[in-house]
């Protein structure tokens, strides 16, 4: 039982470790080694920090523990996504995918364990919501999707988007703490830029981004720009209904300048007529945006099918005429249930 008494070290700052160093008769700059061991190289045991002492690892051994994370499986899907399943420390799982193209490698990341909203047409959605990750928990997704990255694509990882399990702005202050160590020096030195954070629309947490003064790009999950429609595949939008996620989203924009990523999967007999088109375009028009049209991707049910080739073009035609981006999104790892949307289906 000692061991769930020890705190895990990469809970604290910079500066508790080096207090820790101090208050045991060490010098303050070990707490930078350690600091630097444990975000810069993602070290996962005290053994590996080998320009400490052995009596230095023994006693952060005594008091503390790496609560790293495990792939328990693997899975490579023949256009080359991977999708790993993750084991947490209380054995809980979660689930990241690597996307490769040709320019690029994509890690899509996971929040939390299970998810705290109920959109009917998302695998993980039947999860109910365990726990929230931990920051260091979503930074070591990106770490080992990054080395895998290089192993298997010859290239670092280059785009990171929280689309995996969970809502990430339920998460707020963890996933922020993960992004800050992600681009920071300090840890892996990426862009925030590369970063998308993809929300089904809180409207209270996307204005503290904004005033946050956040850096990464906002998407927005939004499947239909008509309250009735959006409530009935997705039941919290009756609490944050879509006048008050455009009303953040027009303050975020304000502060930010940052345009706004819409992703929409378009369903047959659900959202693929012309008033549905029309009010996508009525509702993207106060800020520069772009809209992911994403291939939907069946959970076993058959209760929602994807709209017909016929749907999409009218919706492409229509956002383009009216100016606005549009990009129709080909799914990945669907063979290996690592596509939008299915994550934790079979798991």
């Amino acid at each position: 039982m000692e061991e769930i008494k020890k705190k895990d070290i990469r809970a604290l700052t910079r500066e508790q470790l080096r207090d820790f160093f101090v208050s045991n008769g060490d010098k303050a700059f070990r707490g930078n080694q350690v600091y630097e061991w444990l975000w810069q190289k993602a070290a996962y045991s005290f053994d590996v920090m080998t320009n400490l002492s052995k009596e230095t690892r023994d006693m952060l051994e005594a008091n503390f523990v790496i609560n790293h994370i495990k792939v328990d499986q693997m899975q490579r899907s023949s256009d080359g996504t991977i999708k790993n399943a993750v084991r947490l420390h209380d054995d809980l799982i979660v689930e990241s995918v690597l996307i490769p193209t040709k320019s690029r490698t994509t890690a899509c990341v996971s929040s939390q364990v299970g998810c705290s909203l109920d959109c009917r047409f998302c695998a993980t959605s039947r999860l109910k919501r365990m726990r929230n990750l931990n920051p260091d928990e979503i930074y070591d997704q990106v770490v080992v999707i990054d080395n895998e990255s290089r192993l298997y694509f010859d290239r670092p990882l280059s785009n990171i988007v929280f689309m995996g399990m969970g809502e990430p702005l339920m998460n707020y202050n963890n996933v922020l703490k993960a992004i800050d160590k992600i681009t920071s020096p300090d840890g892996l030195g990426m862009s925030p830029k590369r970063i998308t954070v993809s929300t089904s629309g809180v409207p209270k947490l996307i204005k503290k981004m904004a005033d946050d003064e956040v850096k990464f790009k906002l998407a927005v999950s939004l499947h239909s720009a008509i309250d009735e429609i959006r409530t009935s595949i997705m039941p919290f939008n009756a609490k944050f209904t879509l006048s008050d996620l455009r009303e953040s989203l027009q303050y975020w924009y304000e502060k930010t300048k940052s345009r706004i990523t819409y992703e929409y999967v378009v369903w047959e007999g659900i959202n693929d007529a012309q008033k549905d088109v029309d009010a996508l375009v009525a509702f993207c028009r106060f800020a520069p945006s772009k809209v992911n049209l994403i291939e939907y991707n069946p959970i076993d049910d058959g209760e929602f099918k994807q709209a017909s080739n016929a749907a999409i073009d009218r919706y492409v035609s229509t956002l383009e005429k009216n100016n606005i981006v549009v990009t129709v999104r080909r799914s990945r790892g669907k063979d290996i249930d690592a596509a939008c949307g299915q994550l934790a289906n079979k798991s």
